[in-house]
């Protein structure tokens, strides 16, 4: 048909290699949608089971993190800390965050007590209501670690922090930690917030990056077919 495929050999091995790379990236983000959507069923799976009680004696976050768990102790009014970013339908503000001394344990836990709106003046924090004495605390586990948009390089500001870091929390109170946070689930009159959305899975972000690794080989394939298919000069001299 006036047409004649002969692609040198360095082409054959680089598109050769560029297709299985991109399809090997292809599969790993699969793989990865299946391990989120297995994590998501048990998040489910957790959500319909009671609260367990948290120990006082160190625990490992893979053991508890979504579960609903049960706490008796005191807070520590004095190591407040304000998380700054947070909004709660369009408005600013912060997670109010407080360490929790466990009943006959040496150990503490921090408590993500729930959302507060800032006020007009930001260098006027809003007023907390901290109850005194022996309660007890139910809610779900999560990572201690949580990042937020960030407007500055300083992570701390007096009791209003950008970043939530356990190590640095503990080096600054000076107290022993569980490895986790509790979102605090209590119905009660103390002005916060404690509408916790649940995480989706996440699958269907990696399934995106999948098809695209996918196409990226298909498009490689085709550009080598086309860049090796020339045109025969039939024309007669």
């Amino acid at each position: 048909m006036g047409y004649h495929f002969k692609p040198r050999l360095w082409s054959i091995v680089l598109t050769i290699l560029f297709v299985i790379i991109f399809v090997a990236l292809g599969r790993w983000q699969l793989s990865r949608a299946d391990e989120r959507n297995t994590q998501h069923d048990q998040l489910e799976k957790y959500s319909k089971q009671p609260a367990v009680t948290l120990p006082g004696s160190l625990i490992k976050l893979v053991d508890y993190q979504y579960r609903d768990v049960e706490v008796r102790g005191e807070y520590l009014a004095e190591h407040t800390i304000f998380l700054d970013n947070k909004t709660y339908q369009g408005r600013a503000g912060y997670h109010v965050i407080s360490p929790l001394k466990i009943a006959n344990s040496p150990l503490h836990v921090v408590i993500n007590r729930g959302w507060v709106a800032t006020g007009n003046d930001r260098s006027i924090l809003p007023l907390i209501t901290t109850a005194s004495g022996e309660i007890i605390i139910t809610g779900t586990v999560i990572s201690p670690e949580i990042r937020t948009f960030e407007i500055s390089d300083t992570i701390v500001q007096g009791p209003v922090w950008n970043t939530f870091s356990l190590d640095k929390y503990q080096q600054i109170t000076g107290l022993k930690m569980q490895p986790i946070m509790i979102l605090q689930k209590d119905v009660i009159e103390d002005g916060l917030v404690r509408a916790w959305e649940k995480p989706e899975s996440g699958a269907s972000k990696n399934i995106g990056y999948a098809i695209q690794w996918f196409s990226l080989a298909v498009t490689t394939f085709f550009i080598f077919i086309v860049l090796n298919v020339k045109r025969t000069n039939s024309e007669i001299k």
